[in-house]
């Protein structure tokens, strides 16, 4: 086997997961003898429900990001509470890590954006490479009245500096410590070129003519939703998709979709966000590029007290139609008034680049080739 690529991929969220997917698939396309291994606490099922060019998936926990109560709230304590726990043993686990990159021949780390990958590569002798819209010592920047922050932000600083470059995504925040810096396109999913959002909509049962707005919250549990008590259906249908065995009776107007159909039918999460008018959600990387690359509106509430969640609201408008909406009025179902004004939104004033999968793969490429 050729040397390898590995990647180190936050177990926070989806959207580290989702975009490194889109990554992964345009290298395996453009290099397909280039073995590709996935270092992650990311559920597995979010590489396999596709086709995934991986070749070796080695689950385990490379950072720890911050802890969610639920999609919408985080507890900024246990957060740092893990982070000092996770410096006390750094060293030991970028040995461990450092073990694992030689024992599978990587030649080029990929980090988005666990520090410990870069540690780790610098401990094995490789070259790391951030490729991320933020660094966690910048996040964590945010908790500066938490016990021990300061240590936190510098060491991970101190990690991230060993990186031989910085691959900056839009929407970005930290890097500080990182040189040089490429700034780089929206990596996003696009939907599939040869169904129209109306043969989407046949595909899955979902009506023709009525506006579609699809709730998406990753976590945030189906029970939690107040689909019982929404104020919009008589203009608006709602779509929220479902997995496994989970069981909700909805109302007339709300339609469900298990994943399971979505997958099984050739369809992708991102030919549903392409079928609908409007996407309800926080903001976050994934959903914002998949708006902005399948042209889809977005209903946006808070994420609680994270960096990111600031970047994202100044930057987004220039990019999509988008609307705020209170935490306890999207809790309270009273979504008909914002889903009228989203609608009513003239288009964003810049239309942006979203091949950045493709632009990431021939830049690692280029470099696994070099090293």
């Amino acid at each position: 086997m050729p040397p390898a690529v590995i990647f180190y991929i936050s177990g926070h969220g989806f959207g580290h997961a989702i975009r490194q997917i889109a990554v992964i698939n345009a290298l395996h396309e453009l290099t397909p003898s280039l073995p590709i291994v996935v270092r992650t606490a990311a559920p597995e099922w979010l590489f396999t429900r596709t086709t995934c060019g991986a070749s070796l998936f080695l689950p385990g926990e490379t950072d720890t990001g911050v802890v969610q109560i639920d999609s919408l709230r985080l507890d900024v304590g246990e957060s740092m509470r893990r982070a000092r726990a996770f410096l006390d043993c750094f060293d030991q686990l970028a040995e461990r890590e450092a073990a694992i990159i030689q024992a599978n021949d990587v030649r080029l780390v990929i980090a988005d954006a666990p520090p410990l990958a870069c540690a780790a590569a610098a401990v094995a002798g490789v070259p790391a490479v951030v490729c991320a819209n933020f660094t966690w010592d910048w996040i964590y920047r945010e908790y500066s009245e938490q016990p021990g922050v300061d240590r936190i932000v510098a060491e991970t600083g101190r990690a991230y500096a060993t990186a031989c470059a910085g691959w900056r995504l839009p929407l970005p925040g930290g890097f500080e410590t990182i040189s040089p810096i490429i700034d780089l396109p929206f990596i996003a999913r696009h939907g599939r070129a040869d169904i129209d959002p109306a043969g989407i909509r046949r595909a899955i049962d979902l009506p023709a003519e009525r506006p579609l707005a699809l709730v998406s919250f990753g976590g945030y549990g189906l029970h939690q939703l107040p689909l019982t008590r929404l104020d919009c259906l008589t203009d608006w249908d709602i779509v929220v998709t479902t997995r496994g065995s989970e069981r909700v009776t909805a109302p007339s107007g709300v339609h469900l979709v298990p994943e399971e159909r979505l997958y099984g039918g050739g369809l992708r999460y991102e030919d549903l966000v392409r079928a609908v008018d409007v996407v309800i959600t926080k903001p976050g990387y994934g959903i914002i590029a998949d708006c902005i690359a399948n042209d889809s509106a977005m209903l946006y509430t808070s994420r609680g007290r994270f960096a990111e969640y600031d970047v994202m609201v100044r930057e987004m408008p220039r990019y999509l139609r988008c609307e705020h909406l209170a935490l306890d009025t999207f809790e309270a179902g009273a979504w008909a008034a914002a889903l009228r004004t989203v609608t009513n939104l003239p288009p964003p004033p810049q239309k942006v680049r979203t091949d950045g999968a493709d632009v990431v793969a021939r830049m690692i490429a280029e470099l696994a080739s070099a090293t």
